[in-house]
C-alpha cells in the first residue's frame, strides 16, 4: 500500500468526483481509497506505482485525463519548484505570471513546440511528457525563471527541439 499526499483542495475534489479513483482503478488494477490527509493506493506493485504517479501528477494540477498519460511507460513527470529558486512569494508570482502569459499564450506555445503538457499549480511548474519533450519544456521554462526574455526562452526551446529532431533522424538512419 503506498500513500500519496496531495493538496487539500485536490482531495476534496477526488471525493466529489468519485469517477477520479474510479479511472485511475481501473486504468492501474488497483484500489483508491481517498480520506482528508491523502490518498492511499494498493494493488500490485506496478499498479501501486503508475496509480499513485497519476494521483500525485492529479494532485500537481493536472487534470485526470493528462495525469493518467503516466501510464504509458514511455512518458514521464517532471517537477520544478520555485520555492527552491525565489524566497519570496511576490516574485514566484511574477514568474509564474511570466510562465503562463497574458491569456495562457505563453504556456500554450510551451505546448505546442513541445509537445510536453505543463501544470503551474500552488508553487510548482510540473510536465508530463517523453524526455526529450520534457527536456524542450525546461529548456524555455528555466530561462524564464532566470529572468531571461520570452524571446530569448522561446529561442532556447527551439535550439533543444532542433537538437531532439536531428538526434532522432540520425538514429533513423543507423
Amino acid at each position: 500500500m503506498q500513500r500519496v499526499l496531495i493538496p487539500y483542495e485536490r482531495i476534496k475534489l477526488m471525493k466529489r468526483d468519485r469517477s477520479i479513483a474510479e479511472m485511475v482503478e481501473s486504468l492501474c488494477k488497483c484500489t483508491v481509497s481517498i480520506s482528508d490527509d491523502g490518498v492511499e493506493v494498493s494493488g500490485d506493485p506496478l499498479g501501486e506505482f503508475n496509480a499513485s504517479n497519476i494521483i500525485f501528477a492529479f494532485g500537481r494540477g493536472f487534470d485526470i485525463g493528462t495525469a493518467c498519460m503516466l501510464a504509458d511507460e514511455s512518458l514521464y513527470f517532471s517537477l520544478i519548484d520555485l520555492e527552491q529558486h525565489f524566497g519570496s512569494e511576490n516574485r514566484i508570482h511574477q514568474v509564474k505570471a511570466r510562465i503562463i502569459g497574458e491569456n495562457g499564450k505563453v504556456k500554450a506555445n510551451i505546448e505546442k513546440v513541445s509537445k510536453a503538457k505543463l501544470s503551474i499549480y500552488g508553487n510548482t511548474v510540473c510536465f508530463i511528457g517523453t524526455h526529450e519533450e520534457i527536456n524542450e519544456a525546461q529548456a524555455c521554462v528555466n530561462a524564464l525563471i532566470d529572468g531571461e526574455t520570452h524571446r530569448s526562452a522561446y529561442r532556447k526551446m527551439e535550439a533543444a527541439h532542433r537538437k531532439n529532431r536531428e538526434r532522432a533522424s540520425s538514429m533513423l538512419q543507423q
